[in-house]
C-alpha cells in the first residue's frame, strides 16, 4: 500500500461541482492499494500516517502527530500511485489492486482511522475528482509498505 501525505491548512474534494469531503488543518492522504496488499500493509501505512511527527510544537520543531494536534484526514483514493513508467511514457497500472478489491482496502483504511477517533473526510472512490489543498510548509511524505 502506498500513501502520499501532505500537511495542509485546508483541503477539499469536489465531484461534479459538489464538495464531497473537506478538512481544515490536517493531512491530505492520497492512498493506493497494490496487488497483494492486505491487512498488514494497511496497518503499517495507517500507523505511519497517524504517527507522523510533522506538525510543529510551540518552539517550531516538527514533533507532533495528527493525533497530538487533533487534526483531520482527507483520504483520496489514488491508484495512479502504482504507475509504472519502465516501458515508455504511457503509464502501466498493472501493479495496482483491482478496483473492487481496492475499494474494500480503501474503506477499511478509512474505517480503521475513524476507529482511532480521527475525523476523516473522503473523496469518492472511482469518481473523477478535483482536489484542492493548501500544502503547509510545504511538507509532503511518501509512505510505501513494500519498503519495509
Amino acid at each position: 500500500m502506498r500513501a502520499l501525505v501532505q500537511r495542509v491548512t485546508s483541503a477539499k474534494v469536489e465531484v461534479d461541482g459538489d464538495v464531497v469531503g473537506e478538512i481544515d488543518r490536517g493531512l491530505l492522504v492520497y492512498l493506493g492499494a497494490g496487488k497483494g496488499d492486505g491487512a498488514a500493509e494497511r496497518t503499517y501505512v495507517l500507523s505511519k500516517v497517524l504517527d507522523l511527527r510533522i506538525f510543529e510544537n510551540d518552539a517550531g520543531k516538527m514533533d507532533r502527530s495528527i493525533v497530538d494536534i487533533g487534526g483531520s484526514l482527507l483520504v483520496v483514493s489514488q491508484f495512479t500511485l502504482y504507475a509504472d513508467l519502465s516501458r515508455g511514457r504511457r503509464p502501466s497500472f498493472d501493479l495496482a489492486m483491482l478496483p473492487e478489491e481496492a475499494e474494500r482496502a480503501y474503506d477499511a483504511f478509512v474505517h480503521e482511522a475513524r476507529a482511532r477517533k480521527i475525523m476523516v473526510a473522503t473523496g469518492k472512490f472511482r469518481a473523477h475528482m478535483q482536489v484542492s489543498s493548501t500544502n503547509d510548509g510545504p511538507v509532503t511524505i511518501w509512505i510505501d509498505s513494500a519498503k519495509v
